[in-house]
């Protein structure tokens, strides 16, 4: 029997307990016990719209972000699961994420989410230091984080994702330096290291000629320090920001860059699906109104683009190049016809030369001087 292509699934839940200066999602408080009620059955009918349309499909991945899907409670969770299972052929072996903030989620919960099939878990520390996190606007501690890490071992999960963020106001190295001793000494299986972004319409934003932010040398010297803090405590640093054991590399976000298919259901959701990609409305209220009383799904569509052939090459060398395995040659070649050296060759001889780029059999990549530039060097080699 041929084997189904794969799919990944995406669930956004867009509530948090309160906005971060720095947030950009879409996300809110929520409003009201109903509200949640209504956007959960609104994910349901969403599902199973298009559990036919994936049918020759099986899920490897499921991905519950936002907002903080803890603020739901577990049970709440493990049916959105249960209606995954119900809509699409989920494989045993599927790796089940949900992301969480630090002292939102009890071991009782922990455990139900375990049993309920959830294997991996990621939680939103961003620093181990509480003045940085109060400065962020975070509700948790360092200590919350240490306890709900503990509580999640002992409730079963031996895959867990800590994010962390430099770059942060009132940051210097020598305190980044401690968040990374922090995160190392708890071992997770993964960490992703992210430089803050000041995005257009955020509180941060308004303030960000008042913000006490570290220098662009210091950013530099911070995420130098956790590419050779990590490596050197044996993690794999496999794409721009992110870092794993090995054989613990996000199953997930992988498919985002390898050019994988995924849905995503619920507002702000994106997918790639049927060679286009799509992205829903960010409005709550929309999106349940049409799931509710459907009157054409292409209503609370934001984008919807067919993906030609020079989008899937360029999109090709811009996602692949953002990990450490970079482009193989051949694969290329295989996949497009034509030879990527002599396409992108000349350009690429001033980074192999400075090395930012690093050539090896069958294979071109940015090593992790090339990644903390690789926005310039893409624009540069696409020609943005």
């Amino acid at each position: 029997m041929e084997e189904k292509e794969k799919l990944g699934i995406y669930i956004h839940i867009p509530f948090c307990k309160s906005k971060c200066g720095y947030c950009d999602f879409c996300s809110h408080p929520p409003a009201s016990a109903q509200e949640i009620e209504r956007y959960l059955n609104a994910l349901l009918l969403h599902m199973q719209d298009f559990s036919a349309a994936a049918a020759d499909y099986t899920v490897d991945t499921v991905y519950f972000g936002g907002g903080t899907p803890t603020l739901l409670t577990a049970k709440q969770l493990c049916t959105l699961l249960d209606c995954v299972r119900d809509a699409f052929a989920l494989e045993k072996s599927a790796e089940i994420t949900t992301e969480a903030n630090p002292g939102t989620v009890d071991r009782r919960a922990l455990r139900t989410l375990r049993k309920g099939g959830f294997n991996r878990i990621s939680f939103g520390l961003q620093s181990a230091d509480d003045a940085e996190l109060r400065a962020l606007g975070r509700i948790h501690t360092a200590a919350d984080l240490a306890r709900s890490y503990d509580d999640a071992r002992r409730a079963g999960f031996e895959n867990i994702n800590l994010d962390l963020m430099y770059g942060i106001p009132q940051q210097t190295r020598e305190s980044f330096r401690r968040s990374l001793d922090f995160v190392r000494d708890l071992d997770p299986e993964h960490l992703s290291v992210y430089g803050l972004k000041i995005e257009e319409g955020t509180p941060f934003y308004a303030a960000r000629d008042r913000l006490p932010l570290p220098d662009e040398e210091t950013e530099y010297n911070m995420y130098f320090d956790a590419h050779r803090t990590l490596t050197d405590a044996g993690y794999e640093h496999y794409e721009i920001s992110n870092f794993a054991r090995p054989g613990f590399r996000s199953r997930h976000n992988l498919r985002y860059w390898l050019d994988e298919k995924y849905l995503g259901f619920g507002v702000a959701a994106h997918s790639y699906f049927n060679n286009q990609r799509y992205a829903y409305t960010t409005d709550i209220d929309a999106y349940i109104r049409e799931m509710e009383s459907p009157t054409e799904l292409g209503s609370i569509l934001t984008e919807c683009t067919d993906i030609d052939r020079f989008t899937r090459e360029t999109e090709y060398v811009m996602l692949r190049l953002r990990l450490f395995d970079g482009i193989s040659l051949s694969a290329y070649r295989q996949t497009f016809g034509r030879d990527f050296l002599a396409k992108y060759g000349k350009k690429l001889e001033r980074y192999l030369a400075g090395g930012f780029a690093r050539a090896a059999v069958d294979r071109i990549a940015l090593t992790a001087k090339g990644m903390y530039v690789s926005n310039y060097i893409l624009s540069d080699l696409l020609e943005f």
